[in-house]
């Protein structure tokens, strides 16, 4: 079975950062898009940070100028930098694997930004 091990969620206050990683095999870090999704109750999924197959780094509006998508080569993982945290970006954020032959998901990390 594959798996994407998310680490990282948390609690923090407004302003805050956190570091999220999705340790991922490799076969799929080289032939995936990889990324992370984020849905909060009564929300849709909606992308939050997406590195392309061929390279492209896609943000979701509402996150980009403040989260930082990379992948690490040395760790086999997917990382989300996500700086000046505001209320809106309580949800849980789940790691994805969008592959020719299908899609992977994480279990999802918890990420609560208080007031």
């Amino acid at each position: 079975q594959v798996q994407l091990v998310e680490s990282g969620g948390g609690t923090v206050e407004t302003g805050g950062s956190l570091h999220l990683s999705c340790i991922a095999p490799v076969y799929l870090l080289k032939n995936c898009d990889m990324g992370w999704y984020r849905q909060a109750p009564g929300k849709e999924r909606e992308v939050v940070a997406l590195r392309l197959r061929k390279g492209a780094l896609r943000y979701g509006e509402v996150v980009k100028g403040r989260f930082i998508l990379s992948v690490n080569n040395s760790e086999n993982a997917v990382v989300l930098q996500m700086n000046d945290l505001r209320s809106g970006d309580t949800a849980n954020y789940i790691c994805s694997a969008q592959c020719l032959i299908g899609d992977y998901w994480g279990q999802g990390t918890q990420v609560t930004v208080s007031s």
